[in-house]
């Protein structure tokens, strides 16, 4: 019998406060191996010899005990739950059953609070109880069903500057936002839509919250645009300017920059001088036809 895991038992003894359960087989050789499951989650019928489907964990009194219902998390899996309380050694998670589940401070990777909800893995710790830790990367697989190109969500569960953004992908998959792609401000716990931009051949993915670039070029020439308003109509830089300039006014790279400084200019909205972009008037701007307005 193994703690924090669904496994199936046999009935060995009835009671009127509950059933006791064991290993199939082995409550006839006179072990005394067995675990209670409270009356009121016996099924109806149930008899010894029966077997059931059962979750096994520690009460409010350190005791082992079973349970019907379904957790939300097992044992060396990951899963969202909840925030029910912050004490004094840590954040209490509802993980589906009677008792809650402990994440101590010391397993949190940021501050968190009640009603808040955070990724997390099930361990047993060195008393032999159920808890929590938001260090999800041991528990994270790499057998994941995605492929280039792919679309999904995840779990932004940890952010290394030199590196980039590690990502659980549906809350299972290891996933990473390279430091290349790494535009756009991210927040631990944060949940974000991500591109699958290749498949490594340890089965990790790469990502990037940015869409096709045949696609992503109309959103941000939109924000290029915009930020040249915000500037007055005149951009204080080129598409020559250095990379930090860029990625700190609009989040982009300089090749994104430079394809969507490339696309307003072939509309005709804008025109590149030595140390400038500068937005052009209305009536200067190229029509559908790609004729100018007034032509």
């Amino acid at each position: 019998m193994e703690i924090g895991k669904i496994q199936t038992l046999e009935v060995i003894k009835e009671k009127e406060f509950g059933i006791y359960l064991a290993e199939p087989g082995k409550g006839k050789t006179g072990r005394e191996d067995s675990v209670l499951l409270p009356r009121k989650q016996v099924p109806e019928g149930t008899r010894p010899g029966d077997r059931l489907e059962v979750f096994l964990y520690k009460d409010s009194e350190d005791r082992l005990i079973a349970t019907t219902h379904t957790p939300l998390v097992t044992v060396g899996k990951t899963a969202v739950l909840e925030v029910k309380e912050i004490s004094k050694i840590g954040a209490f998670l509802d993980m589906g059953l009677e008792k809650d589940l402990l994440l101590p401070f010391r397993e949190q990777t940021h501050p968190l609070e009640k009603g808040e909800k955070c990724l997390v893995a099930l361990y047993v710790d060195k008393s032999g109880r159920l808890a929590a830790t938001m260090k999800v990367y041991p528990y994270l697989s790499c057998e994941s069903p995605y492929h280039t190109g792919d679309e999904a969500s995840g779990i932004v569960f940890e952010i290394k500057p030199d590196m980039g953004a590690f990502v659980a992908v549906d809350g299972r998959y290891h996933g990473m936002i390279p430091k290349r792609e790494l535009f756009v401000g991210l927040r631990l716990g944060e949940t974000v839509h991500v591109r699958v931009t290749r498949v490594r051949q340890d089965g990790k993915l790469e990502l990037s919250t940015r869409d096709k670039a045949c696609h992503q070029i109309y959103l941000d020439a939109h924000e290029v645009l915009e930020g040249i308003r915000r500037h007055g109509g005149c951009l204080p830089f080129n598409d020559k300017a250095a990379p930090e300039v860029i990625a700190k006014e609009f989040a982009l790279s300089k090749n994104a920059f430079k394809r969507a400084v490339g696309h307003l200019l072939k509309e005709g909205k804008v025109k590149i001088t030595e140390q400038s972009i500068i937005l052009l008037p209305d009536g200067k701007e190229k029509n559908a036809s790609g004729r100018r307005k007034g032509e």
